[in-house]
């Protein structure tokens, strides 16, 4: 109840009064893990970071110093609340303290300090003396939010204090420590220079220089270490820059091997023991590295043919104090003794290779042998320490350096008491138990850097298994020499069925995969070919129906219109050709008719022709100039083929005269009087002219009956042309159709396409999380608008 009223102080309006409130819970919140966690859980956490930002974050005066420090109480060794902080999103809100700006001169003392309590704060969360599921699960909260980013940039930057980037430097390398996607970001981080170098190689360059300050190189060196803990990736970036297959021969670029051999054999101990330190790093627990490093060569001088990097680091260490170096003389061959201890542990090849100079086991016995002073049995533990890990990875592959023949040697020249004794010195030793508690590298001067955290693991690891080596037997070694022979087989057995059970695992997923892959296509595939048969079936149906009114004029019209319709034709249009196909057909059927009318009236003509020829014919006894005239009008009739019925009456006038002129022939007697002679003769002429004046009528009403008919047949001409152009008309339009339907039909299966790679879209929208609407909600949606804009047009 008295810490819930503590806390409603710090959303005090007083400043006074909130600050006082934060005083006093920084006091009582120290060591005391219960207070701790109720003060966190009193949602302290939102009110100090509320307090900072209102404060102006890292550029704010001592109240944020007093929050920060009150953050680091109920964080520090407290995994509840570390895990509280982490749940409750507060790591993002950390971010905006480290955005510094271009210009970063002139930085404030109270600035100096809340940026250093800021950055110890994330190293609270991501300390390797934390579980190791709480610190992953914030480095990757740290990495998803862009904190390492931030903290990047300001190691990159210029012009930062030389504490705040020391203490930065320390940040990234427990925020990168065993977390590979922050150690591959930090891989990727590029110096701003020209050309742009890699941050490593930037930080490595400093960490071999003997002016930078000791504080920087150690800080250095951590983050190196930092970067290859748990990552053989970068482990095999480095080595790679030693081989000579990756080697720049342009010499423009400085790689991280180049810079760590540098150091290895420079005339800095410090140096030294920093670059071997690094390189042992580089080599822990990957055998495979191990074997690949002793190809590197090095050039010693001009003339000189290479030797091996294992070779020249033995020649160093032999040749003792005769190098006038820099520094600790010590503390040169400690560094060169760990990278060699760790190189050929667990590598009988190394072993191998470093027994093969004869030069290297005379020189440690008598190392070892010596009684040297307190300083030197550092050197002597150290020694005794790789002749051990010589006889114990030895594979007798050479005769003249089997494990029994070594162990011989120690006997006769050290003793193995002397021997267990002299390797007990490193375990014994003040600075092997500070480096052996905590990873990070810190020590108060140079001279005390002398042993390192993952150093002091493998002596506890081999210490032991050493000192039983040394005493066992001849027989006894060939027990063990048997016994691992069989457990090698066993394991390259067991190894062997592992990897065939993995592989044929992979196997499987990949099969189970191609299964979905190829089931979900045959589903796809089912419901196109689905989708297409129903399609099919209905251009099927809409073709056939389409046949059926194609059978008919009519429907053949009504279903172009229809077509038109389809195809963005107006019905006025389809209506004004169809009343105009109308009209034509119309007149055409009236021509059809007027033409068997006049062919019905010329037939007549003719019968009638030929029921006058009988009654000419008797009257040729009488008179042959009217029977020749006669023939010259039956020969004018034969031409005559319309309006028969108005010359019936004429003709069958004719005939009456000419009964009377018979009538009148026989009453006459042989030789008759001039005036009756005279009188017929008159008769005769008036019944000519007659007849001739009745002929011009004829031949006029038969000019005007042919040119009647020449109307017609240009009528018909003209119809018989226009229904022409109208079945051309018809085939085109009937050719539009088919191309309109054949474009409708790719149409329809564009669109089904287009339906399917949007239906499968949206699922893989769907599997990725990204919300997408339907299609109804989206028309339900516009008809939403549109439903209110019309009460909007209403309510105006």
């Amino acid at each position: 109840m008295g810490v819930s009223r503590l806390m409603d102080l710090l959303a005090d309006s007083r400043e006074v009064i909130r600050n006082d409130g934060v005083l006093l819970l920084q006091q009582l919140t120290k060591s005391n893990a219960a207070i701790q966690k109720i003060v966190a859980f009193e949602n302290a956490f939102e009110r100090l970071l509320d307090i900072i930002t209102e404060e102006g974050n890292s550029d704010g005066g001592i109240v944020v110093e007093d929050c920060l420090l009150l953050l680091q109480n109920l964080l520090k060794n407290n995994n509840s609340n570390q895990n509280f902080f982490k749940e409750g999103s507060y790591i993002q809100r950390m971010k905006p303290w480290f955005e510094v700006g271009d210009d970063n001169c002139g930085w404030s003392a109270q600035k100096v300090t809340n940026l250093h309590l800021m950055l110890q704060l994330v190293r609270v969360l991501v300390s390797p003396t934390n579980p190791p599921g709480a610190t992953s699960s914030c480095q990757k909260a740290m990495f998803h939010c862009g904190l390492l980013q931030q903290l990047c940039t300001i190691l990159m930057a210029t012009g930062v204090p030389a504490d705040i980037l020391t203490e930065t430097i320390n940040t990234v390398s427990e925020v990168i420590r065993g977390c590979q996607m922050n150690q591959d970001y930090f891989a990727s981080v590029n110096a701003p220079s020209n050309p742009p170098r890699p941050a490593i190689v930037v930080l490595l360059m400093s960490m071999v220089n003997e002016r930078q300050p000791f504080v920087l190189r150690c800080a250095v060196l951590y983050c190196f270490q930092c970067f290859l803990y748990k990552n053989q990736k970068g482990q095999g970036e480095i080595v790679s820059t030693l081989l000579p297959s990756t080697i720049d021969a342009t010499g423009n670029s400085v790689s991280a091997g180049q810079l760590l051999c540098g150091g290895l054999f420079s005339t800095d101990s410090l140096s030294n023991w920093c670059a071997a330190v690094a390189l042992a790093h580089a080599l822990q627990e990957n055998a495979t590295l191990k074997e690949q490093l002793l190809r590197v060569q090095l050039a010693t001088s001009i003339g000189n043919p290479p030797v091996s990097l294992l070779q020249q680091c033995t020649n160093i260490l032999s040749q003792g104090d005769k190098i006038d170096r820099r520094g600790s003389k010590v503390q040169t061959r400690v560094g060169l003794l760990m990278l060699l201890c760790t190189w050929l542990s667990n590598c009988s090849i190394a072993v191998t290779h470093f027994l093969h100079n004869p030069a290297n086991i005379p020189f440690l016995t008598g190392q070892i042998a010596e009684n040297l002073g307190e300083e030197e049995q550092l050197v002597q533990g150290l020694c005794a320490l790789l002749l051990g890990i010589s006889i114990y990875y030895n594979d007798n592959s050479l005769e003249n350096y089997r494990k029994e023949k070594l162990k011989q040697l120690i006997e006769k020249r050290i003793g193995r008491e002397n021997f267990i004794e002299k390797l007990g010195f490193i375990s014994k030793h003040e600075l092997y138990s500070r480096a052996a508690q905590k990873p990070q590298p810190s020590f108060s001067i140079p001279d005390h850097m002398m042993f390192d955290h993952e150093f002091t693991k493998l002596v506890k690891e081999l210490e032991g298994v050493i000192s039983k080596a040394i005493y066992k037997s001849s027989e006894e070694d060939k027990k063990e020499e048997e016994v691992k022979k069989t457990l090698e087989q066993h394991d390259n057995i067991v190894t062997h069925y592992k990897k065939v059970i993995r592989e044929q695992d992979q196997e499987l997923e990949e099969l189970k995969q191609r299964i979905n892959t190829l089931t979900s296509q045959n589903e796809q595939l089912q419901a196109t070919v689905t989708q297409q048969v129903s399609q099919i079936q209905q251009h099927k149906d809409q073709y056939n129906l389409l046949k059926v009114q194609l059978g008919k004029d009519t429907q053949h019209h009504n279903s172009h219109s229809d077509t038109f319709q389809m195809n963005g034709i107006q019905m006025e249009e389809v209506s004004k050709l169809r009343e105009e196909l109308e009209e034509w057909k119309n007149k055409h059927e009236l021509l059809q008719g007027q033409l068997r009318e006049k062919d019905a009236v010329i037939e007549k003509l003719k019968s009638s022709q030929l029921e006058m020829g009988t009654t000419e014919q008797s009257s040729q006894t009488s008179k042959s100039g009217g029977l020749e005239h006669n023939n010259d009008l039956q020969k004018e009739l034969e031409m005559l083929r319309t309006q028969i019925q108005l010359q019936s009456a004429e003709i069958s006038k004719l005939q009456i005269e000419n009964q009377k002129l018979q009538v009148m022939t026989p009453n006459t007697s042989a030789d008759p009087a001039l005036g009756d002679s005279g009188a017929a003769a008159a008769n005769n002429s008036e019944v000519e002219g007659r007849l001739e004046q009745e002929i011009k009528e004829l031949k006029s009403k038969v000019k005007a009956l042919c040119e009647e008919k020449e109307s017609l047949k240009q009528h018909l001409d003209s119809s018989s042309s226009t229904v022409a152009i109208l079945q051309d008309e018809k085939s085109k339009l009937q050719q539009e159709v088919a191309e309109s339907k054949k474009e409708q039909d790719d149409l329809l299966v564009l669109l089904a396409d287009q339906d399917q790679k949007l239906s499968a879209l949206k699922i893989k929208l769907k599997d990725l999380g990204v919300p997408v609407e339907d299609e109804d909600d989206i028309e339900s949606g516009d008809q939403g608008d549109e439903d209110e804009d019309g009460d909007e047009e209403e309510q105006d």
